[in-house]
């Protein structure tokens, strides 16, 4: 799909993508992170639509992202699930790493859910450890608010103070205890990318109260907050954040963490989204 990202094309989109797909009362937005694929039991998989063909950006491919949105269906009503993301660190404006985002909200979805790869900063949480966000640290450098999109589709100065909802994150603890989980709750700290953090960035952000560190998901939070969505994050420790091991790290193994964690996070989700849907 060609042409320019703004307000009145992103508004479009949504328009189309209604016409097209019908997705009914969309109820909200479900986004995985890296590795990780996300079922909704109780609903049913329809159709798998590439986001190249419904937002008017170029795509650029990103190993353990696929770039798709499938509608997960209920009756009369609609989930939304992004396969993968879109960073800054691909050469994404921040508009157009929030797109689908402001897609779903757009097409009326009023909770957004998403899940990441993370390193762990704090030695303490080990690899596989599920974190329910409470707090973010933006270092990316960027804002999704800026210029024309933060006069339009929300307030210009929205308010962050709780930016993670309070009730959601009650209910993924909750559904993890049900499940027998450890989970932890902690603050995500968030870098441009793509290179990993170095030991003294990992240090600094310890000083800073910051919990794992990613290269994703705060522009979303931003954009869906914006929106007035509802929003709950939940992040995979992957691996430990450099200094804390004497070993180099790699993307293969935060994609590895998040394929040997995935059915525990989908059991999660599906007992969440019975809570929250």
């Amino acid at each position: 799909m060609g042409g320019t990202l703004t307000p009145d094309s992103l508004r479009s989109a949504a328009a189309e993508f209604e016409r097209r797909f019908t997705p009914g009362r969309v109820r909200g937005l479900l986004v995985a992170g890296s590795g990780l694929t996300l079922e909704v039991p109780g609903w049913r998989a329809s159709e798998e639509v590439s986001l190249g063909e419904v937002l008017p950006i170029p795509l650029h491919a990103l190993k353990g992202h696929s770039h798709t949105v499938t509608l997960w269906r209920r009756e009369d009503e609609c989930l939304l699930v992004m396969n993968g993301r879109f960073h800054l660190y691909q050469g994404y404006s921040p508009a157009e790493v929030v797109a689908p985002v402001r897609l779903a909200g757009l097409l009326g979805a009023e909770v957004m859910i998403a899940t990441n790869a993370t390193g762990s900063v704090d030695p303490e949480i080990e690899p596989g450890t599920l974190v329910v966000i409470t707090d973010h640290i933006n270092l990316q450098g960027s804002n999704p608010l800026v210029g024309e999109w933060g006069r339009e589709l929300g307030p210009q100065f929205p308010d962050m103070s709780a930016a993670y909802d309070p009730e959601l994150r009650r209910l993924a603890l909750e559904a993890a205890a049900a499940a027998g989980f450890v989970v932890r709750e902690g603050v995500y700290g968030a870098m441009l990318g793509p290179s990993f953090e170095t030991p003294a960035e990992i240090r600094m952000l310890r000083a800073m109260g910051g919990t794992v560190v990613g290269m994703s998901t705060v522009p979303e939070v931003i954009a869906a907050r914006h929106m007035g969505l509802r929003v709950l994050v939940l992040s995979l420790a992957a691996n430990p954040a450099a200094g804390l091991v004497a070993r180099p790290l790699t993307h293969q193994e935060v994609l590895n963490e998040g394929r040997k964690a995935a059915a525990r996070l989908r059991q999660l989700l599906g007992m969440l989204v019975e809570r929250v849907f």
